[in-house]
């Protein structure tokens, strides 16, 4: 096909729509990690560090910046939606950005999936009466009636849904605040306690602890995801994606410090699953309601968020044809949006929060599909430092000691934490990349041919 027609061709199918600003990518990435994001493992995360849970999140804030800014340097490099899929492509080979695509995908699907089954599960514990498969109808129809309505509508419910859990957060913190001025904390060393206490302090603890509260962090490549849907994304998508991590730390560090201060690390919790929930109702009763509905919206929003963010990357593995083209690789004409992709998620999401309790055979599915959310992610970031590694170090004309230090350093911290899954995580994750390999071995008859190639996004000159 000559240039003239290639040209013609991109300019007769519709293409993703530029409406996002950079107030949009970071309400987007603040969302997808959740305001709120430790409150889930607040319990755990105490355990863990030994009554060091605010530190824990600090240190780990600063170990995922260097991934972060991966991202952001690699979106300017190639502002394309396949986010890390097409970085590791381009500049490794398209066999490896494959792979790294099929495990994000993995990380993006069970994203959504797992917050269908939290939201469904506490849905049906306040309302009984209706069941759990009901729930997970209604949910998984609802993240993907705000998906499919066109980015500027998604842009619009993730600012809504943002200010909401902004409000919870704030009405936390007073209310923790006001407990603590009004009741006594004589002993000595109160207030830095939740970041150090001599008595429990152990390195191997805060290790353990800080590997857990990377979980505050994870989804924060989604903004990557909308390169193509951003102004000026060049600029953008690298400071909304440091900024994310930067507003969702001293976020979740301020609401882990309020809750340790209300409810000190030396009193045991009733349950350390809702141990935050009990913290909240401790520094004022309603809160116990109130943030536990807070969690489902938050954790809705992340469904949404996460079913967003893979259409888009189900769209670029589908227009470089590493998925048929025919149905991955197609924008709804009206919507700008890969609809199709966005009821292939909604579909699994359903599916999937109906079948994964029974096989994963606990009562939720949710630590399991939590474990795999982090394998696909961490198998992501290890891509996209290497790739920037390659691309602004080994490719550069002249090689900067910060292009070589911030890339290494992100990849071997996610090197660790993969490492350090659980067992059957490392099962489950290692079968779905099989199963992603094999596909890719049947479609290119044993990897004899060739298969994929990165079309340029259009519009990447902003």
């Amino acid at each position: 096909m000559t240039p003239a027609a290639n040209t013609a061709s991109r300019s007769a199918n519709p293409g993703l729509r530029r409406a996002l600003s950079l107030w949009h990518l970071i309400v987007y990435g603040v969302i997808i990690v959740s305001p709120i994001s430790p409150a889930p493992f607040f319990g755990i995360l105490i355990q863990r560090g030994q009554g060091h849970a605010a530190t824990t999140i600090l240190i780990a804030m600063f170990a995922m910046l260097p991934t972060a800014i991966s991202y952001g340097l690699m979106a300017r490099a190639y502002p394309s939606a396949g986010s890390a899929f097409t970085y590791v492509g381009q500049e490794i080979g398209a066999a490896l950005g494959y792979v790294t695509g099929w495990g994000m995908v993995m990380d993006y699907l069970l994203n959504t999936l797992i917050s269908v089954i939290w939201v469904s599960q506490q849905a049906n514990v306040f309302i009984p009466a209706i069941p759990y498969w009901a729930w997970v109808v209604a949910f998984s129809a609802i993240s993907t009636g705000l998906t499919v309505q066109g980015i500027k509508g998604s842009a619009r419910a993730n600012t809504f849904m943002g200010a909401a859990l902004a409000v919870v957060v704030v009405i936390f913190l007073i209310a923790a605040t006001l407990y603590i001025l009004n009741h006594p904390h004589d002993t000595p060393g109160f207030f830095t306690r939740p970041f150090y206490d001599p008595q429990t302090w152990s390195m191997n603890a805060i290790l353990s602890g800080t590997s857990l509260a990377m979980l505050t962090y994870i989804g924060f490549d989604g903004i990557s995801t909308l390169s193509e849907e951003c102004s000026n994304p060049r600029r953008n998508i690298l400071i909304a994606t440091v900024l994310t991590c930067v507003v969702v730390g001293v976020l979740s560090i301020t609401e882990v410090y309020a809750a340790q201060l209300v409810w000190p690390s030396s009193e045991a919790f009733p349950d350390l699953d809702t141990a935050f929930t009990f913290a909240a109702k401790r520094a004022w009763a309603p809160l116990f309601v109130v943030v536990g509905l807070a969690l489902m919206l938050a954790l809705m929003a992340v469904a949404a968020a996460a079913q967003l963010g893979v259409a888009r990357l189900l769209y670029g593995m589908g227009r470089s044809g590493a998925l048929p083209s025919g149905f991955f690789g197609q924008i709804h004409p009206r919507t700008q949006v890969p609809r199709n992709n966005v009821i292939f998620v909604g579909v699994f999401a359903l599916v999937g929060a109906l079948l994964l309790p029974a096989i994963s055979g606990d009562a939720t599915g949710y630590e399991l599909g939590g474990n795999l959310v982090n394998f696909g992610a961490l198998v992501a970031f290890m891509g996209v430092n290497a790739a920037a590694f390659v691309h602004y170090y080994l490719r550069a004309p002249v090689r900067q000691l910060r292009n070589l230090v911030l890339p290494v350093s992100g990849f071997l911290i996610c090197l660790v934490l993969w490492w350090n899954l659980s067992p059957r995580a490392l099962v489950f994750g290692l079968a779905w990349m099989a199963l992603g390999i094999a596909y890719g071995a049947w479609k290119t008859r044993g990897f004899r041919e060739h298969l994929m190639s990165f079309a340029p996004s259009a519009d990447t000159s902003e």
